[in-house]
């Protein structure tokens, strides 16, 4: 029986049929193609043969296709056939000519674009563009003169070092500083991130502006301030680093308060990471030697903190390293990282401007001044800043801009000739660079000598001229004052100069007038070792003692330090010689003009105080002579009034004095009577 198959049976036998019909046809396509080749290659025919095999072997060809090729071609060519068609259809697109650009418009002030001042202007086409401008308040005029100021701002700070500051400050003040203090700050800011190693010099500038112009200080400060925030916020290390290294020297020119140092370093350290410790001790060594004088509580609160963070050990090794090197720094009070290089030390104590900013206000940062805005009165402000600027530079500068434009007679140049040849003789270093280096010198002989006899034989090989002995001395004291404690080596130094020469005797008693009239200056530590220093020197009679006269121990007359020096200047005198020796080195008739303004006898209220004051030191052994003096007082007093109320015309003036001196007897004698009264009992 014939067995019946199923429906995917015959479909699968019916493809595989297929399948190999298909592929014996491209078999013998192959054969087909290979055999007309290899004919081709034998017999070559000519055109019309050629022509005519082809046309037998395209329609033998064309029998050969199967159905499908068939219909691939026929679909093929009329896809191309309707492409060709509609090809034919569509018009042809002309392209259009692009327009020609416009002629670049003239250069004119008007049109600088852009927020810094747009293209580059070479210099002289910039003043020819100023003296082609009539009206000189129009907005065009304001615009060049902007452009200029910026240019010459940006040109002066990009060139100020150390060796230069002192000229470029003069240059600067010549400028509109009031109207480009914008311009001013961004320019050192920007200076001192490209270069962090000329920070103390930026600083310098900045406190020499400060003093003339303390709102331009103060702007300074508030963007540094949120130029560290943002740095801070984002985690930014290098800003972070630049921004605290400028508020450090800002700090050591006195134009920063120091509880802004101390203020970030307690934030800093208040949630420690690697990062956060090493900003904060790169801050500490930049400002530390100030923070120790100005605030040495704060400074060893924060190394308090220092040493709990060490002891932690949550940090990186480094970072562990780095705070060991701080505290040896520390230990050598912070040599290698002074506050102020004497070269930088511009601005005088009495002209500094302190800005006090906390990091929790609220700052706006001007950014306002960096831009140009046309100004409705601009000439009155521009003559207003000459005034200023002439009582800033002096009149000089004026006279000598003005005398550069004139002389076209021949007399007149003479003139100007000899005038300048005075000027020029008239001349002075006025940077005070030899006086300057003289200290240095005096500083690092002082410190390096092993004994005080080395050091004043290398002193005395100082070539010194006349007047500079007073530097020595000056020096000398400043050395002493800034110790922990008092080293007796300078006391020996200083007397062995008093000795070998009056004039430096001379100057040390000057000296002492004017640290005892700036004595409320003085910190603790320093009032300290000056008083023992000239204590050294009276008790060796290297200093005379009549320099005591200038010493007035009233009430009203002394201050709490004042009252501090005498006592440690008595205390170290009665050390050095005895309380014997001091009592009739006070007492000798050749000091007794000396002695009368330390034991004043005027009145019995400075009498008091003056014994009190002794005796409370431990010293009232000294005031033996005075109470003496006091328990006299009432007697010299009725005995110096007999004389004038005999010499008195009216009777009743006599009785009365009389009647005055029986009652001051009998209330002394009452008050003997109680005294020995009180010593039976």
């Amino acid at each position: 029986m014939s067995q019946v198959r199923s429906a995917p049976e015959l479909d699968s036998r019916r493809r595989r049929r297929d399948s190999d019909d298909e592929r014996g046809e491209r078999d013998i396509d192959t054969r087909r193609h290979r055999h007309s080749h290899r004919h081709r290659r034998r017999r070559p025919s000519s055109e019309s043969c050629s022509s005519s095999g082809d046309d037998d072997r395209s329609r033998r060809h064309h029998h050969d296709e199967s159905p499908r090729q068939r219909r691939q071609k026929d679909h093929s060519r009329r896809d191309r056939g309707d492409h060709d068609v509609r090809r034919r259809r569509s018009p042809q697109r002309r392209k259009e000519p692009t327009p020609p650009l416009p002629p670049p418009p003239p250069l004119l002030p008007g049109m600088i674009p852009g927020r810094t001042g747009g293209i580059y202007i070479p210099p002289f086409r910039m003043a020819q563009m100023m003296r082609e401008v009539e009206d000189k308040s129009s907005a065009e005029y304001q615009r060049l003169t902007w452009d200029a100021l910026k240019k010459s701002i940006n040109g002066l700070v990009n060139k100020v070092n150390a060796t230069n500051v002192k000229n470029i400050v003069p240059e600067l003040f010549a400028e509109n500083l009031v109207r480009g203090r914008g311009l001013f700050c961004q320019s050192c800011i920007k200076s001192q991130m490209a270069s962090p190693g000329f920070t103390d010099v930026f600083a310098a500038l900045v406190a020499v502006v400060n003093t003339k112009f303390p709102e331009i200080g103060r702007l300074l400060l508030v963007r540094v301030v949120l130029q560290l925030k943002r740095a801070y916020k984002r985690n930014d290390k290098p800003q972070l680093l630049a921004a605290t290294k400028f508020i450090a020297h800002l700090v050591n020119q006195v134009v920063a308060h120091e509880l802004v140092a101390l203020e970030l370093l307690t934030v800093l350290l208040e949630n420690p990471t690697d990062d956060s410790v090493e900003v904060a001790v790169g801050l500490v060594k930049e400002c530390g030697a100030m923070l120790q004088d100005l605030s040495p509580q704060g400074l060893h609160a924060i190394f308090e903190r220092f040493r709990g963070i060490l002891h932690e050990g949550e940090i990186d090794k480094r970072v562990q390293f780095l705070i060991e090197g701080l505290f040896a720094i520390r230990k050598a009070k912070f040599q290698g990282f002074p506050a102020i290089r004497p070269e930088l030390d511009l601005v005088e104590q009495e002209d500094q401007f302190t800005h006090e900013i906390s990091l929790e206000d609220e700052l706006d940062p001007e950014t306002n001044l960096n831009v140009f805005r046309a100004n409705p009165n601009f000439a009155e402000d521009e003559k207003a800043y000459e005034n200023l600027k002439r009582s800033i530079l002096g009149a000089e500068s004026s006279d000598d801009e003005e005398g550069s434009d004139d002389s076209s007679d021949e007399d007149a140049e003479e003139e100007s000739d000899d005038e300048e040849d005075e000027e020029q003789m008239e001349i002075r270093d006025q940077t005070e660079t030899n006086l300057i280096n003289l200290r240095r010198t005096i500083y690092l002989t002082i410190m390096s000598s092993v004994d005080f006899e080395e050091a004043g034989h290398k002193l005395l090989k100082i070539k010194l001229e006349p007047g500079q002995e007073m530097e020595l001395c000056i020096m000398l004291l400043e050395c002493c004052s800034q110790e922990r404690t008092y080293l007796r080596y300078y006391g020996l130094l200083g007397q062995r100069f008093c000795m070998i020469n009056k004039v430096y005797q001379e100057n040390f008693e000057k000296c002492f007038v004017q640290q005892y009239s700036m004595i409320h200056r003085l910190e603790t530590n320093k009032l300290r070792n000056v008083a023992k220093f000239f204590a050294h020197l009276l008790g060796t009679d290297a200093l005379p003692w009549h320099v005591l006269a200038y010493i007035r121990l009233t009430e009203e007359d002394t201050t709490s330090s004042s009252r501090i020096f005498i006592k440690i200047l008595f205390q170290e005198l009665s050390e050095h010689l005895g309380i014997r020796l001091l009592n009739e080195r006070l007492n000798d008739p050749n000091m007794q003009d000396s002695s009368d303004s330390i034991f004043p006898k005027d009145h019995p209220k400075n009498t008091r105080f003056s014994i009190n004051f002794f005796t409370s030191i431990g010293l009232g052994g000294i005031t033996e002579t005075l109470r003496e003096y006091l328990k006299n007082m009432p007697r010299l007093i009725m005995q110096q009034q007999k004389p004038a109320s005999s010499e008195s015309d009216s009777s009743d003036s006599g009785s009365g004095s009389d009647s005055y001196s029986s009652e001051s007897e009998s209330s002394s004698d009452e008050s003997d009577r109680k005294r020995s009264k009180r010593r039976k009992k």
